[in-house]
Formats: structure tokens, C-alpha cells, sequence
């Protein structure tokens, strides 16, 4: 461990040097590369400081117990041995997990889109909890967040709705939501008390720079229409909402959340640049979840991976067997659990296939 601590130690001196380069600065892409590099390794670096200094103490007091003239201070330095063996483990554990190769893309920003699946209204008001599940777990971590678009569903909820966060290491946290959620409850519309299941899917992309993916506007259509839905008098009067179309790939991507038509045309161009290098990403996901038996952040988006039920107030994370009886307290945006535990399995994942490196 100690051999890796100094591999690290010189790469971190070596990017402290380079962070500060002219030609650095000047070229985003390599400075927010080697920013996020700098701020990874200075975390390690801080948990590194302290493993080495417990090595240390141990190796004093250990001398002090060899020198035997103070009954106090053998006293004292045994405590603390065993104090620094029992903090030793763990301190290894983290360093373990926090060198183990990150996702460059987990420090992105992203744009979740939520779909009404199966079960028609029931589907949209579920798929409106969902929103409001997601943006009560944003609040709690200090993220911002903001509707792109959204078409509303007939008795509540959405039938689509498309939000961006913005904040640290969000696609990090909410790459796991992407996929089928389940609900299964009575539905206020029905008279017999019988529990219907619907579903909605959640996707998450996320948010790609313009040097992530370079759009030649001569492939994109673009077509301005009238806003619908609240906004006040401009809405159905100014042609202010934006629809953008890349024509290579079909992908259509629009915005009329803004009254200002420049602002629609740019919130849309975000959600088609990150929908174009969602596409590329999951060839590559598919890619990697062939090496590795599980691969709990992405794979087939119709998979079903949760599965929320009222009756029981139960929600079950299928991708890692959890079940939790606590629905209310998780539909009010308290997934960080559940978040924790698909971080987990998955580190655990890779770090069996680096087992060799430790």
C-alpha cells in the first residue's frame, strides 16, 4: 500500500505542476481533465496522509514499549497501537476504493428524462412522483435543477418530462436510476380496491461540453412553434418554443420551458448534444458489461431494476436484491441507500477484477 501511496504522491506533485501551465489553462478540455485529476488524487492524498501517519505512531509507540522506563507511557502507547490497528483496515479499504478508475464522465452534469410506461394515467402520475422523488433528493445534495420540457399527463403527473442538474458528481450518483421503475398500488380511480401495475422509465444522460461532441448545424432541422401549458400571455402567441432535429440519426430534441426563443434553442441543443454522446456511451457500456458479470449502472433500459409497492410500503432494488420497508420516506427523496449500495456492488466489482494490482 505504501509502494502505491508514493506512485500517487508523484503523480499528484506532478499534476500540481501542470494545472498551472499557461498551455493548461488555455485548453478547457485538458484543464477541467486535469482539475478533476488534481482535486481525485488531492482526496487520496489526504486519506494516504493519514494512513502513513498512523504507521507512524505505531512504529513510536512501539519503540517506547521496547524502552520500558515509563509504566505511563508503555501504558499510553499500547492504547494507541491498538487504537491505529483497529483504524488501519478501514483506512486501507478506502484508499482501495478510492484508486480504483473512475467514470471520467461522473463529474458531468445531466438531463434525466422520465416517461409514462404501462398503465396509462396511473403511469403519468407515477412518473410524476418519480420527478418529484428526483428533485427532493437533488435539494438534500445541493443540486440545482431545471424542466427542459415536459408534456403533462391527463389526471396529473407527466406523460414526459425532461429536467437538467447541475452540481458535483451528479452523474456519478444518478447514472444508477436509468431504467424501468415499477408501482404497484390501487389507483385512485378504481372502485373495486384492486392494485394495478405501472411502470415509467428514467433516463439519464449525461450533459455533453461542445468539445464532447461537435454538431454540424447543416444536419440539424430547426422548427419554431407556439409554447402550451402555463407561461403566461406569450404562451400560443410567440413562435418561442424550439424543436431541433438531427437528421444523421432521427434524434429530435426541443425546449419551450423559456420565453426567450434563444434560450429555448440552447436548452435544446444541450439535451441533442448529450442524447448524440448518450448513444456513443452505451455501444461503450455494452462494451465493458460483457467483461464483467454485473454492471449495475447500465445495460437494457426496458430492464426493470426497481420495483415501488404501497400496499406493503416496500421498494425493491432488483439489480442488487435490497428490499427496504420505508416507500414513504424514499419516494420523498431519501435514495441515498439505495444510491450507496448500487456504489458499492459495483466498486466491489472492479475491485475484484484489480484484486491483482493490491
Amino acid at each position: 500500500m505504501l509502494d502505491k501511496l508514493r506512485i500517487i504522491k508523484q503523480r499528484f506533485d506532478e499534476v500540481s505542476d501542470l494545472i498551472i501551465q499557461p498551455d493548461i489553462i488555455s485548453d478547457q478540455k485538458r484543464y477541467v481533465k486535469i482539475s478533476k485529476e488534481y482535486k481525485d488524487l488531492g482526496a487520496v492524498m489526504k486519506v494516504g496522509d493519514e494512513y502513513r501517519g498512523l504507521l507512524k505512531n505505531i512504529e513510536e509507540a512501539k519503540e517506547i514499549i521496547a524502552d520500558g522506563s515509563d509504566d505511563d507511557m508503555t501504558e499510553m502507547a499500547k492504547l494507541e497501537i491498538e487504537e491505529a490497528e483497529a483504524r488501519l483496515p478501514q483506512l486501507e479499504e478506502d484508499i482501495k476504493f478510492m484508486l480504483i478508475p473512475k467514470d471520467p464522465d461522473d463529474a458531468k452534469n445531466v438531463m434525466v428524462e422520465i416517461r409514462a410506461g404501462t398503465g396509462g394515467d396511473e403511469a403519468s402520475i407515477f412518473a410524476g412522483d418519480l420527478y418529484r422523488m428526483y428533485t427532493k433528493y437533488c435539494a438534500d445534495k445541493g443540486w440545482k435543477t431545471s424542466i427542459v420540457d415536459m408534456s403533462e399527463g391527463t389526471s396529473g403527473g407527466f406523460k414526459e418530462i425532461i429536467f437538467s442538474v447541475d452540481g458535483e458528481d451528479v452523474y456519478g450518483n444518478l447514472k444508477f436510476e436509468a431504467g424501468v421503475h415499477r408501482v404497484q398500488r390501487v389507483p385512485q380511480t378504481e372502485t373495486q380496491g384492486r392494485v394495478h401495475t405501472s411502470a415509467a422509465t428514467v433516463m439519464v444522460l449525461p450533459e455533453a461540453e461542445e468539445f464532447d461532441v461537435q454538431i454540424d448545424m447543416k444536419d440539424v432541422r430547426v422548427d419554431f412553434f407556439c409554447s402550451s401549458g402555463p407561461g403566461g400571455q406569450s404562451v400560443n402567441t410567440t413562435y418561442s418554443a424550439v424543436r431541433l432535429t438531427h437528421i444523421p440519426t432521427g434524434l429530435v430534441a426541443q425546449c419551450q420551458d423559456q420565453k426567450s426563443q434563444h434560450k429555448n434553442k440552447d436548452k435544446a441543443m444541450q439535451v441533442l448534444r448529450s442524447r448524440l454522446y448518450e448513444m456513443e456511451l452505451a455501444k461503450k457500456q455494452e462494451s465493458d458489461s460483457l467483461k464483467r458479470k454485473t454492471m449495475v449502472s447500465s445495460g437494457d433500459r426496458s430492464a426493470k431494476i426497481r420495483t415501488y409497492n404501497y400496499p406493503q410500503g416496500r421498494v425493491t432494488e432488483h439489480r442488487i436484491g435490497l428490499t427496504m420497508y420505508d416507500l414513504q420516506n424514499i419516494i420523498n427523496g431519501d435514495i441515498h441507500r439505495i444510491i450507496d449500495g448500487l456504489k458499492l456492488a459495483e466498486n466491489t466489482e472492479k475491485l475484484k477484477e484489480l484484486g491483482e494490482v493490491f
